[in-house]
């Protein structure tokens, strides 16, 4: 196993002071990045074993915080601030330009080398760092296909990897068509993966504690879904120099 580093960051963001994760590989070299952002009930273990295995893999990774070092285990507490959230787009850019700002003062990263990568929220608000016109390598996102104001997408600079699952009844095929059609309008470079027989989250190890309806593991899927991020940083964004 490769030798990492890693140390938690604090920073502002949203009104709160954000606790994240922040993982590099050794070496004093600067190099590319990924901002890793999590599901809606915020910054957990996964998504930091997810960083220390970027980091692994070469690159600096930051996942980021979304509500101030909490995890909202409850899934009505963790709707009641993420829905808002997500009708936002000046707020998720916000809470996405807080935590981009960290990851580039970290020395060990290359500023003109990142992509943002995230999960249901988190991948929302990589999006919106993209319809906001951040230059960025590439955007992925997994069961966070949110449509952003029109026009907008116009701004993306980089290709779109995005990944869902077939069953998930939070993203539905309406919603997909719709963020599609988006980035079709918009002449992305776009990529959609359905999973077959995945509900909403397959890619997050089982919980010990009450999720949403329609929320369900797929071990298959879920490496499946890890694999084609980590080919989607190899395209765009490769850690070899």
């Amino acid at each position: 196993m490769t030798t990492i580093t890693t140390r938690t960051v604090e920073y502002l963001a949203d009104g709160l002071t954000m606790i994240g994760h922040l993982a590099f590989p050794a070496g004093a070299d600067r190099r590319p990045a990924v901002l890793l952002g999590p599901e809606g009930t915020g910054l957990s273990d996964v998504e930091r074993r997810r960083a220390d295995a970027l980091a692994e893999l070469g690159y600096v990774a930051l996942a980021f915080d979304l509500h101030g070092g909490r995890y909202l285990d409850d899934p009505e507490e963790m709707l009641a601030r993420c829905l808002p959230l997500l009708a936002d787009p000046d707020r998720m850019r916000d809470i996405g330009h807080a935590a981009l700002d960290t990851l580039r003062a970290e020395p060990r990263t290359d500023p003109d080398r990142i992509a943002a990568v995230g999960y249901g929220t988190g991948g929302a608000i990589a999006l919106e760092l993209g319809r906001a016109g951040v230059d960025l390598r590439a955007i992925g996102t997994v069961n966070g296909l949110i449509t952003g104001r029109p026009g907008e997408a116009a701004r993306i600079r980089c290709p779109v990897w995005a990944g869902v699952g077939s069953e998930d009844p939070i993203m539905p095929p309406a919603q997909r068509e719709a963020f599609t059609a988006e980035m079709q309008a918009a002449g992305v470079d776009w990529r959609l993966v359905v999973y077959g027989g995945a509900l909403h989250a397959f890619h997050h190890p089982p919980v010990d504690h009450a999720a949403l309806p329609g929320v369900g593991h797929h071990p298959r899927h879920a490496q499946r879904a890890w694999h084609d991020v980590v080919e989607l940083l190899t395209e765009c964004l490769p850690s070899a120099e």
